[in-house]
């Protein structure tokens, strides 16, 4: 399997602390949504790296399908 699984066509709000490093799921089938739990092993999609660059709110991709990486970008306006 190839294909993302849209997991919600919305932003996902997540507190993120700067400095660490968060696992975005891309692939959709991760229950820890947004992030991954290793659910993509029968797929050949892999999860994305973020690194906070300040402590805060971010807005994780729901629908897997931004071209802004695992950060929102409005695509899911478009699904």
């Amino acid at each position: 399997m190839s294909e993302r699984v849209i997991f919600q066509k919305k932003a996902m709000p997540v507190e993120v602390e700067a400095g660490k490093t968060y696992y975005w799921c891309a692939c959709g089938l991760s229950a820890r949504q947004p992030f991954c739990d290793g659910s993509h092993g029968s797929t050949d999609i892999l999860p994305v790296a973020y690194k906070a660059e300040a402590t805060g709110k971010a807005f994780f991709c729901g629908c897997k399908h931004s071209k802004n990486g695992p950060l929102c970008d409005g695509s899911h306006k478009e699904l």
